[in-house]
């Protein structure tokens, strides 16, 4: 399996969401915020399930957060160490980045 035969799915809440990778019903990879408010939220963890790890699963999740931030007009905080890590690492997507 490589990245390209992944299929990111998103879910939302008021509460929050999550962009995550199923399959046979399983979670395999999950990026999760919480809603600060209507234009802010805060990614608060991301997980990658040891058959996906060491592909860019991880990235790949926030990439598609980082889009439908910039789609939506959505700031994106993040308090987990890993998506904190890009942000500050990776300045083509700082543009949602509300630090």
């Amino acid at each position: 399996m490589t990245a390209d035969d992944l299929t990111i799915q998103h879910e939302e809440t008021a509460a929050g969401g999550a962009f995550f990778i199923e399959q046979s019903a399983k979670r395999l990879a999950e990026l999760a915020y919480r809603r600060v408010d209507a234009k802010l939220v805060d990614i608060k963890h991301t997980e990658v399930k040891e058959e996906l790890r060491g592909r860019g699963v991880a990235r790949l999740l926030l990439d598609r957060a980082v889009g439908w931030a910039r789609e939506s007009g959505t700031r994106v905080a993040a308090t987990c160490p890993y998506a904190k890590a890009q942000f500050e690492k990776d300045a083509s997507i700082r543009d949602v980045y509300a630090a």
